[in-house]
């Protein structure tokens, strides 16, 4: 699960499928097709896209009831858009549009791979966390901040304009990445809650984790240890 600066182009063409009040969208591959279609193409994928489909609808408007309370002058008009192109990992990813609209975005291998709906459920509002916590903006502060700090220690030590500019992208990837891992436990916390308003296990939810390489705690890591992450989910529940 991750976060990505901005929507990306191979977006552009997204079709709009309304299910229910939900707002799902596919990503074309080669011929458009429905999100159901294309997540029926994966094995077992009838159960799959009900299963998807279901926490589309009961998920969503829980998570933009939670961001309009938290973050009123927030855009929460959550659209939840699926990628078929079936080469893709299992990934979901919170971004948003050029209009500032937040994008949740599932691959059908993510989606074929979650065994019930409670992970789907914690996966969903873990990225929807994402979003209302204001992720995206503070890691674009913290790269801008990275650039501008790395740039001018270049600069003072005489660098040329190559060396700051190479500079200026390596501060940037640090910046973005110093609180990535905090980042992440605030969406586990934030998505235990809404997955749990919306009728679902969060602890059985994030057994996804365990089924998921551990990044460990590695130093500029994106992501925490699972056990950590497992840990913050059992004392949110237990505080709910």
């Amino acid at each position: 699960m991750a976060l990505r600066p901005r929507f990306s182009t191979t977006f552009a063409a997204l079709l709009a499928l309304t299910v229910a009040a939900c707002d799902v969208v596919v990503v074309p591959n080669v011929a458009p097709k429905s999100a159901p279609a294309a997540i029926a193409q994966t094995p077992d994928g009838r159960a799959s896209a009900r299963n998807f489909l279901a926490v589309v609808q009961t998920v969503e408007p829980v998570a933009e009831s939670i961001c309009r309370s938290r973050a009123p002058r927030m855009n929460c008009d959550f659209r939840i858009v699926v990628d078929d192109r079936p080469d893709m990992p299992p990934n979901a990813f919170q971004t948003v549009d050029e209009q500032g609209r937040p994008i949740i975005a599932f691959t059908l291998a993510l989606i074929a791979d979650a065994r019930n709906v409670d992970e789907l459920a914690f996966v969903m509002s873990h990225e929807a966390a994402h979003h209302i916590a204001g992720h995206l903006e503070r890691q674009r502060q913290n790269a801008t901040m990275g650039a501008l700090v790395f740039g001018q220690l270049a600069g003072v030590t005489g660098g040329g304009a190559d060396a700051v500019r190479v500079a200026q992208e390596l501060g940037a990837q640090v910046g973005a990445r110093s609180y990535s891992k905090d980042f992440e436990l605030e969406a586990d916390a934030l998505g235990t809650r809404i997955a749990a308003r919306a009728g679902y296990d969060p602890l059985r939810g994030a057994e996804f984790f365990f089924r998921i390489p551990d990044p460990g705690d590695r130093f500029l890591g994106t992501h925490p240890p699972n056990a950590d992450r497992i840990e913050i989910v059992r004392r949110t529940v237990a505080g709910l």
